[in-house]
């Protein structure tokens, strides 16, 4: 049986949800989440704790079954607390700023690189030389810092680019040089 399956996720105060048939829908303080989960996975509510079950012990069911429970838990603290997802620019003259809602990074090309974000997702640089992604959805807060990452990622060499806060860059030796 799944560990992370079994264990019970408790909703909040403020925290609304509601199951039709296989689709999910969270309201909270920050927002609203909807998903569609896997016909199989039974998902039951009662009062105010949500409880995942699986119908067998297939691999299919026992795959989704740990899943379903980890989509749900984040849909639940994402609308209560949200998540975030902090970038360091690390280069001579690399940094970003803020034109209205749209993140402009100069990375070291020609031309400054906007990057636009859909609703729900919000971006601040408290510095030029850091980036915080902020919003309920897990998934698409991780998607947009990965696509921020993907600009400039890091280069193993000297470590410039853009990385995660906290991530280490495995650096390289460079050429050596001849041996006389």
């Amino acid at each position: 049986m799944s560990r992370i399956g079994r264990k019970p996720i408790t909703v909040p105060s403020g925290v609304t949800v509601t199951l039709d048939n296989a689709v999910i829908t969270v309201k909270g303080p920050k927002g609203t989440l909807t998903r569609e989960l896997h016909k199989d996975i039974k998902v039951a509510l009662e009062e105010n704790v949500i409880t995942v079950e699986r119908p067998s012990d297939n691999k299919l069911h026992r795959s989704l079954h740990g899943t379903t429970r980890s989509v749900v838990n984040n849909m639940v603290s994402g609308v209560t607390e949200g998540f975030t997802k902090t970038l360091e620019l690390v280069g001579v003259g690399y940094r970003a700023s803020l034109a209205g809602n749209k993140l402009v990074l100069n990375v070291g090309y020609s031309h400054p690189v906007e990057i636009t974000p859909e609703a729900g997702i919000e971006f601040e640089v408290p510095v030029n030389t850091k980036i915080i992604v902020k919003g309920i959805n897990k998934e698409r807060v991780g998607e947009y810092a990965a696509n921020i990452r993907a600009v400039r990622a890091p280069e193993p060499y000297k470590g410039k680019g853009i990385k995660y806060e906290g991530e280490r860059i495995i650096r390289k030796e460079g050429k050596a040089g001849k041996k006389k």
